[in-house]
């Protein structure tokens, strides 16, 4: 790993370091002590410059960016079969009802605030009652 041309850099390191050098520069399958410690200035100078306060062996990474890409096109897909059915639904309901454009709009006011008020998590059951409770208000 050394050239010709290195640049020869004296300094001084705790006995903690010097032991931490020792045990894992042949650990990590380098021929020498500078060619282990060159890695590791290069290492953690390249995480500096990513602007990382932390960073994680190539291996997790690489296999937390598979297992991510796997979940989001599950997901994609998942989202992408449930529109075809949502899609199938309103088409079946609008044909089977005379809805006017003004009564979708009032629906879908009703729906935002629904699903912002319950933060998402709705149910039929709720629904139903909160439909019931309409009706008999009328």
């Amino acid at each position: 790993m050394m050239s010709k041309n290195a640049n020869r850099l004296n300094f001084r390191m705790t006995d903690e370091t010097a032991s931490k050098i020792e045990r894992w520069y042949q650990e990590d399958n380098c021929r020498s002590k500078n060619e282990f410690i060159e890695k590791a200035v290069n290492c953690y100078a390249d995480m500096l410059a990513a602007g990382e306060s932390t960073t994680l062996p190539r291996a997790v990474q690489s296999a937390i960016d598979s297992w991510m890409k796997l979940f989001e096109d599950r997901i994609a897909s998942l989202l992408y079969k449930q529109a075809v059915e949502m899609d199938m639904a309103m088409s079946i309901l609008l044909q089977s009802l005379n809805v006017s454009e003004e009564v979708l709009r009032q629906e879908r006011a009703k729906s935002i605030a629904a699903v912002k008020r319950t933060n998402g998590q709705l149910r039929l059951e709720q629904k139903l009652r909160e439909l019931e409770s309409e009706a008999w208000q009328d």
